[in-house]
């Protein structure tokens, strides 16, 4: 089994990756904001949603991607199978 590798390799091995999808969303945001009526969903909460991701990106805490998914998710509902 390899030993883990250290984080200048890993970044060595994810950068480009990693900043093609950043450059995704980035365009995906900047054809919204384009769109006719992008003034028309500036408080809809899943731009809200998004904003608070990409707030967990960068705020340099750990469990990031724990975390980026409880922003996408729902509360759990112990009484979920008899609502």
């Amino acid at each position: 089994m390899p030993g883990k590798m250290t984080a200048a390799e890993l970044l060595d091995g994810e950068f480009l990756e990693m900043r093609c999808r950043l450059l995704d969303v980035a365009a995906a945001l900047g054809r919204i904001d384009a769109g006719m009526d992008g003034a028309s969903v500036a408080s809809d909460p899943r731009l809200a949603s998004l904003r608070e991701a990409a707030a967990v990106l960068i705020d340099g805490q750990g469990d990031r991607a724990r975390r980026v998914q409880m922003v996408f998710s729902d509360s759990y509902d112990p009484d979920w199978r008899t609502s």
